[in-house]
């Protein structure tokens, strides 16, 4: 295989452009088990007393994350995601106001390998949410397991994540006053096995949870579709029903996370790597559905709101997909 070098003369923006995004891939891929292992680690030194007293304050502090969590505006704010932001670039599109008055479920589609798209977009303010949508904060829901890791939960809160599960949810749609928009990745874990190159598969068919969650709360849905998101990393293919894929499928049911065999380019090189391409990621973000707030929403009820929230999602798409490359005979295929 011929090997692709990057070029001595880069500029210095595109230097700390890829310097940032390294740093949010490890911090994706490696920063949970290093911190686990720091943790445990010290105890058997003379800095024991660093985790005996984190334990102590991580008893304290066990219940933050499912209560809208401890976002750091200072860290959202800071320079070095505006690199991030233009390494790809990543852009945020809006099609219509949302009323800062309501609380919001977002759903972000696809959900790609590492959620690119989502974390530039919501956990940072260098697209201009803060801008587009005044009077909203967001909050991106993240795996609960990340929030059992020592430091690492420090780190993930700081920018706006929250656990994924129905009480954190809860806890900032019930607010009184709205002002808040929950943003889910709707796919979850398993999508990220579909997240191949010019595919548009959207695993949404059975997807019903976030949608009673929005009618028990009367919070309003906004689809949000991310163009380009599955084109920033190649993955190893795994169609359904392939031995691979069973497999993955499998760890994804015990683990709880899926483990896409993905690649891309490298630091110094172009041909091989987890550094993500160098391609636009365009996140338009819909219009919102009302909804009526029902406790107990019959499955007609709840059935109808979800068809609908499908067909709002494929209109997005239809409407804007030639504006980012994609051909206008493309549809999303709902799994």
């Amino acid at each position: 295989m011929k090997i692709e070098f990057a070029p001595r003369d880069v500029p210095l923006d595109r230097r700390l452009q890829t310097a940032v995004v390294l740093q949010w891939v490890y911090s994706f891929l490696g920063l949970a088990p290093t911190c686990i292992f720091l943790f445990l680690y010290l105890l058997f030194t003379r800095f024991w007393l660093v985790s005996v007293l984190y334990s102590i304050w991580w008893f304290y502090d066990y219940d933050t994350p499912s209560k809208g969590g401890r976002r750091m505006p200072y860290l959202c704010g800071c320079r070095m995601w505006d690199y991030m932001r233009d390494y790809f670039p990543v852009k945020l599109v809006k099609t219509a106001d949302l009323d800062p008055r309501n609380n919001y479920i977002l759903g972000f589609h696809p959900h790609g390998v590492l959620v690119a798209g989502a974390f530039s977009n919501f956990c940072t303010y260098s697209t201009g949410f803060r801008h587009l949508f005044p009077g909203l904060r967001s909050y991106l829901l993240m795996l609960p397991l990340w929030f059992r890791a020592p430091f690492f939960r420090d780190y993930i809160m700081s920018a706006g994540l929250i656990p994924s599960d129905k009480a954190s949810a809860s806890y900032l749609l019930q607010r009184k006053g709205g002002g808040n928009a929950i943003v889910i990745a709707v796919g979850g874990a398993p999508e990220a096995l579909d997240a191949h190159p010019g595919t548009y598969n959207v695993l949404l068919a059975d997807k019903k949870g976030f949608i009673k969650l929005a009618m028990e709360h009367g919070a309003h849905l906004v689809p949000i579709f991310s163009f380009g998101e599955n084109e920033v990393f190649d993955q190893v293919g795994n169609q359904r029903g392939t031995w691979l894929r069973a497999i993955q499928e499998r760890l994804q049911a015990v683990m709880g996370i899926s483990l896409p065999l993905f690649h891309a380019r490298g630091i110094f090189q172009y041909s091989f790597g987890l550094m993500p391409y160098r391609k636009p990621i365009n996140t338009v973000v819909g219009r919102p559905i009302r909804v009526e707030k029902n406790e107990k929403p019959t499955v007609e009820q709840l059935d109808a709101l979800h068809q609908r929230y499908m067909d709002e999602l494929s209109n997005l798409f239809d409407k804007h997909k030639t504006n980012y490359g994609v051909d206008k005979d493309t549809y999303l295929n709902f799994v």
